[in-house]
């Protein structure tokens, strides 16, 4: 088995260029949030989860095109959507507890995954003639089953003392190349863009929770976050970003970027911040004029990247 640490340095993908870990903290007594706050949170954290798993893909591809400057950007940039602007609303939002609630979490969102929506995605591309999705998506929902046994096996040592953690799922990871979409029909296109963001966030989520396990001591429940976690990015969303045409020539990946940061940086953020402060939700308020910033910030920096391509 590996250690926590090194599973979340493979979960990461952050490795020597890895951004700083924000304390993990249960949630906090706090001003009970806003409906409409809590949605843009929500929003907020899928955004972040996103932008982390794709900058992790459009790193790898500027390393074939021996771009190392580009690749160490992306990598940077990553660290911070995950480790600071998702984590910092993840904690905003009381979606990191302790262990039990996390696991409890995880539970309903693997059942949900392996029950409904990969078996509808599976069914419907099989109906579009995309077999290929077809059989990814029947295949994770296989996956997703078996994460949700994991867990459920683990909330069961966490609530009567008895039993062993079981031990995190091998990582089998995939490699995406550059390369068209080998998807075409609309319905199936869609079901893969709502599949990787969900891999995404799922991600997202359980690298927060192997931190809060690890800090409370719990390496094997940290270990089993964390190597779902790798699963959930390495081979799930890989695996549909391929079929999906996802990661293009790094002149591709840096335009779409840039597009991407300027909403978050001058329209979403500073949109949420705006009712936030309506709302009286002072704290993500200031949260979401900080995100902007930096949003900025990174958007500048990837039009510098694009420029230096000459």
């Amino acid at each position: 088995m590996l250690p926590f640490s090194r599973l979340l340095a493979i979960g990461t993908c952050l490795l020597s260029v890895g951004a700083p870990v924000a304390a993990v903290a249960a949630p906090q007594s706090v001003h009970r949030l806003q409906t409409q706050t809590l949605a843009d949170l929500e929003t907020s954290m899928r955004g972040e989860a996103f932008a982390h798993a794709s900058y992790t893909f459009y790193a790898d591809q500027a390393d074939r095109e021996r771009r190392p400057a580009v690749a160490d950007l992306y990598r940077r940039t990553a660290g911070v959507e995950l480790h600071e602007h998702f984590h910092e609303e993840a904690l905003l939002a009381g979606v990191i507890g302790d262990e039990t609630a996390n696991l409890r979490a995880s539970i309903e969102g693997e059942s949900y995954e392996a029950t409904t929506m990969y078996p509808r995605f599976a069914r419907e591309a099989e109906e579009d003639g995309e077999r290929e999705a077809a059989a990814l998506f029947a295949e994770i929902a296989r996956d997703e089953a078996s994460h949700g046994e994991g867990f459920k096996a683990a909330l069961q040592v966490l609530q009567t003392g008895q039993g062993q953690i079981p031990a995190p799922p091998q990582v089998d990871p995939v490699t995406v190349p550059a390369g068209p979409p080998r998807v075409h029909v609309a319905r199936t296109l869609a079901n893969l863009d709502t599949a990787m963001h969900g891999e995404a966030l799922a991600f997202a989520r359980y690298t927060a929770f192997a931190e809060q396990a690890a800090q409370a001591g719990d390496e094997q429940v940290a270990e089993l976050f964390a190597g779902t976690a790798a699963v959930e990015l390495h081979e799930h969303f890989a695996g549909e970003a391929v079929l999906r045409g996802f990661v293009r020539d790094t002149r591709t990946n840096l335009r779409k970027t840039i597009v991407g940061e300027n909403y978050e940086a001058w329209t979403m953020y500073p949109t949420f911040a705006r009712r936030a402060q309506t709302a009286g939700d002072f704290d993500a308020a200031a949260l979401f004029r900080d995100n902007a910033r930096d949003e900025a910030g990174h958007a500048q920096a990837f039009q510098e990247a694009l420029r230096g391509l000459g």
